[in-house]
């Protein structure tokens, strides 16, 4: 199944056996040493908590299964492209996202940047998940679990508890110890503080030694979570309920379809679901041999992370309509017991129901909501009415549905300590995988870049991580929950956004459609298909910008909030980020995206002190002479860049670089990576 990946030497043809004189080559680049391992490490950054806790929400509030027809309509005409995109340019010129997009455009190398200040902050954020689900899984390995029952002071049961539930209760006063606002801060927690050292440990020591460590776990952390997924999937079709449940999440809604808000949602949860702009795609692939077929990979890749969204979609909602049914079946007993008590001295005898009030395990919902919906407004008591739909309207994402909704559903489960235990196991992994793909996408492009710190990669792996801990620490505050929001909300959507965006300009117009399948035909020996290039050009580049701006205009004319615990009510309340928070969002979008405007300043003005240093510099004899190297390997793509240049412009390869020569090169096409490596 698997085959050992080819040695560079015979691979990379970019470069050819040309190069420039006094150059000096890296050594040969690490590769995958299987397809299987580049595979898994793709879907497992692909696939992640999103997958689990974002999709079915998304689907749940949109129209069921028109969102789903709509998701697979935008994953076809965008998200596929763009996937095939990211995974050709990493391929082709083997390098990190920096050195892609400076190859590409020199102008525009900041978008390297911008997406190594993305990566970097997510990683802090999701870490702090990857801790959380840490804490509830060494609470899950006791019985009954903690959050089943209310705690008790004295003989009476935690006030705070008995208004809201057991499981809410635990997740925001036991595991957070939640302030009721961002304003106020509150101490470290220091539980989490531990489980926050002990996920960046477990992900310094899986990218100890790159890609040949962190592919190995793979093969757990990517493969584990779908063993989870089919059991909770079989266990949950065998509850009272989940048929219920999976009826009404996939009960097709055309009618959102006109609606722009559902559009943005579904291009959102497309674009973030491949991990689109992160780098991580063009860092993994860069280590593939350049004959490997991407396109079918962009196309396997893609499918597997739908499947999994719609796996993941039926495990919830199964799960969730044996809970919202449990919860209905104690609002009928509830009722019925009211109901026997004023049914003594009724008179209306004709409107008591027909079926036996004293034995609520014998009513069905359907008749007691049939009943109340017929009689129950006159009947005294104050009954209510007891319906599944509602229960199942409250939809819930992110942490509410992992650490609350989920997790009360599986107090119901016998064995419930087992079930627990393997849901947050599922979920570290999960969270593992696409830590390991997001660190690579900060570690490969600055290796690959600045050679200091390519000869240093694991002390860099180390201080990285080191770095992230410490700044982590904002998150385990009793606030930290907040700041998660935050970052999960503002910080890498709108930059990844505007990423994309200038990758898609930048390969399909400043660098040439055309062109860059052309490079791919060289590269796989065939040619993708045309429609490619009306996707990139149009379909994709207009979606994004037009995502873009939905985006802002969503952020513009309604202020950014955020959901919090109040402590006095047990219940959760939605309030205003305060300016000094918007000054933060504003500095984390800035800074995020200020990258590329300052690679493009810093391109520019390099490349005008440099032809003014031309002009005085042509006059030495040896001018720069275009000769054969002495070695076969040359890792880097410069000599074969020059060769292409030089070849379409007419010029014999062993021409002198004269000033004259560059200047016939376009700008866009890579010039200035020639002028910089030979010194012109």
């Amino acid at each position: 199944m698997t085959s050992p990946v080819t040695p560079d030497s015979q691979l990379v043809s970019l470069a050819g056996e040309d190069c420039l004189e006094g150059v000096v080559e890296p050594p040969a680049r690490d590769g995958w040493d299987s397809k299987l391992e580049y595979f898994l490490a793709q879907v497992g950054f692909s696939v992640g908590l999103g997958n689990v806790w974002r999709f079915p929400y998304l689907c749940h509030q949109n129209g069921g299964g028109a969102f789903l027809l709509l998701y697979v309509l935008l994953m076809v005409l965008v998200g596929i492209p763009l996937f095939f995109l990211e995974l050709a340019a990493g391929q082709a010129i083997r390098q990190g996202s920096i050195g892609v997009w400076k190859h590409i455009s020199p102008k525009l190398a900041g978008i390297g940047f911008s997406s190594c200040v993305v990566c970097f902050f997510v990683a802090l954020y999701y870490n702090v998940i990857i801790s959380w689900s840490l804490f509830y899984l060494g609470n899950s390995f006791q019985y009954p679990l903690p959050w089943q029952e209310c705690p008790e002071h004295g003989n009476t049961t935690v006030e705070e508890c008995a208004a809201s539930d057991p499981t809410t209760y635990f997740w925001f006063r036991k595991a957070l110890d939640i302030t009721d606002s961002i304003n106020e801060t509150g101490e470290f927690n220091p539980v989490i503080t531990g489980c926050l050292l002990a996920a960046w440990t477990i992900v310094c020591l899986g990218m100890f030694k790159g890609i040949k460590s962190s592919a190995k776990v793979m093969y757990f952390s990517s493969v584990f979570p779908y063993v989870v997924l089919l059991c909770f999937l079989i266990r949950g079709l065998m509850l009272d309920g989940a048929a219920e449940g999976i009826k009404y999440m996939f009960y097709p809604k055309l009618e959102i379809w006109g609606e722009v808000q559902v559009w943005r949602q579904a291009a959102t949860q497309v674009f973030f679901a491949l991990g689109l702009g992160f780098g991580s795609v063009i860092a993994y692939s860069s280590y593939n041999p350049r004959n490997n077929n991407c396109h079918r990979d962009a196309l396997t890749v893609s499918t597997i992370n739908f499947l999994t969204s719609v796996l993941a979609t039926l495990v919830v909602f199964a799960v969730l309509g044996f809970r919202a049914k449990d919860v209905a079946m104690r609002c009928v007993t509830s009722n019925l017991k009211v109901l026997e008590l004023v049914s003594e001295n009724f008179l209306d005898r004709h409107l008591l129901p027909r079926f036996n009030i004293s034995d609520a395990s014998s009513v069905s919902l359907e008749s007691y909501s049939d009943w109340f919906k017929a009689h129950g407004a006159r009947v005294p008591g104050n009954l209510t009415d007891c319906s599944l739909e509602e229960e199942m309207n409250k939809g819930v994402e992110g942490t509410g549905l992992a650490f609350i909704a989920f997790t009360e559903a599986m107090t119901l489960f016998p064995g419930s300590p087992f079930w627990s235990a393997m849901f947050f196991l599922m979920l570290l992994n999960l969270g593992l995988s696409t830590m390991f793909g997001t660190m690579e996408g900060i570690l490969t492009p600055l290796t690959d870049n600045f050679k200091v710190l390519k000869r240093h990669k694991t002390l860099l792996t180390v201080f990285s991580t080191v770095i992230g801990f410490l700044i982590g620490l904002l998150f385990t505050q009793r606030c930290g929950n907040y700041f998660v929001m935050m970052f999960d909300d503002y910080s890498a959507t709108l930059p990844l956004i505007i990423v994309v965006v200038f990758e898609c300009f930048c390969v399909s117009w400043l660098y040439g459609a055309d062109r860059f399948l052309d490079d791919i035909e060289k590269m796989l020996h065939w040619r993708p298909p045309v429609v490619y290039k009306y996707l990139w050009k149009y379909v994709c580049l207009l979606a994004m910008i037009g995502l873009l701006g939905a985006s802002l205009l969503r952020m513009c004319f309604k202020r950014p909030t955020y959901t919090a615990w109040n402590r006095a009510t047990a219940s959760e309340e939605t309030l205003e980020y305060p300016d000094w928070a918007l000054a933060v969002l504003a500095v984390l979008i800035i800074s995020a995206t200020l990258p590329i405007p300052l690679g493009y300043i810093h391109s520019t003005l390099r490349n005008r002190t440099r032809r003014n240093s031309i002009g005085s510099g042509l006059g030495s004899e040896t001018g720069g002479v275009y000769t054969k190297c002495s070695t076969v390997e040359c890792d880097t793509p410069v000599a074969a860049l020059l060769d292409e240049h030089l070849e379409r412009n007419g010029i014999p390869k062993d021409s002198p670089l004269t000033e004259e020569n560059l200047q016939l090169l376009p700008q866009s096409d890579g010039v200035d990576d020639i002028e910089e490596s030979t010194g012109v």
